[in-house]
């Protein structure tokens, strides 16, 4: 299955997302869950008009697709502000807490090894978490 890349913003008010590979196609909600829902809708519906009117679609949605979201690390943690304090993602980044305030606040743009520390962090968090049971 193809992975279709959905890029997320978060903003005061709400997420906005777009897919690049599917010019125009834009979608907002109050809620992640409901960006989701919204961005599936919004792509089902963007490719039902694109075949009726014959425009040409990138073979990827030929076959099964997943849609992968993609957040900039500012909106990342903001959007995750109230489940991981600063502390926390200090402990399991190794990024002080202040220079994770400055990223989250937008106040500076992490290095790509500071994003892939990040990244790596919370990938393995849920890793974890997907073999725990209670």
């Amino acid at each position: 299955m193809e992975k279709v890349i959905v890029t997320v913003e978060l903003s005061e008010n709400n997420y906005s997302s777009y897919v690049e590979m599917l010019p125009g196609c834009v979608s907002t909600g109050k809620t992640f869950e409901e960006l989701k829902n919204n961005m599936q809708e919004a792509v089902e519906f963007h490719l039902e008009t694109s075949r009726e009117f014959g425009d040409e679609i990138a073979a990827v949605f030929d076959a099964d697709f997943e849609l992968v979201y993609k957040f900039d690390t500012t909106s990342l943690l903001q959007h995750y502000r109230g489940i991981f304090t600063n502390s926390a993602l200090e402990r399991i980044t190794g990024i002080n807490q202040r220079q994770l305030q400055r990223y989250a606040s937008g106040e500076s743009k992490p290095r790509a090894a500071q994003i892939a520390k990040i990244s790596n962090a919370l990938h393995s968090i849920g890793r974890e978490l997907l073999v725990v049971e209670l």
